[in-house]
């Protein structure tokens, strides 16, 4: 049913606005962790989406429930919504700061801060938070017209 369809389109975006969220929300926490397991500061981490594509299946399904019966098929949306196809590292240096008394510092007194631009990444917390909200209001919207369509069944 297309009402389904496009709430599961949303709930996927949902998904992967949540988990940009996340890896925005650790990228904040880690603005001057100086020193991390691999050895050096923090990296900066970002999310890589791409669009769920319709698998070879579903399309022979969709072409087979589309048939009219009379040769002729109906094509639905190929959409499938929205997934996280990676976590990435940002390898560029980040900015030294001179502190002789800083653990980390190097033999000059500089220390390697974490390459992350905190103003960045608000904007990017702010608009993970938009496109949040914009799903929940498309499945809301969704869920209304199915309540309209079953009000006008009853009749």
């Amino acid at each position: 049913m297309a009402f389904m369809n496009a709430m599961n389109i949303s709930a996927t975006g949902l998904t992967a606005q949540r988990l940009r969220m996340d890896v925005i929300s650790e990228n904040i926490a880690n603005v001057n962790s100086t020193r991390t397991i691999q050895g050096g500061p923090y990296r900066r981490k970002t999310v890589i989406f791409s669009e769920i594509q319709e698998t070879p299946f579903a399309r022979v399904m969709r072409d087979t429930l589309d048939d009219d019966g009379d040769g002729t098929r109906r094509r639905a949306p190929l959409g499938m919504g929205v997934r996280v196809s990676n976590v990435v590292r940002d390898y560029s240096q980040g900015p030294m700061v001179y502190d002789p008394a800083h653990p980390d510092a190097n033999a000059e007194g500089y220390v390697e801060m974490p390459n992350i631009n905190i103003v960045e990444e608000m904007v990017n917390m702010i608009s993970a938070a938009r496109s949040y909200e914009a799903n929940i209001t498309a499945i809301n919207t969704s869920k209304a017209m199915m309540q309209r369509t079953l009000e006008l069944a009853r009749g």
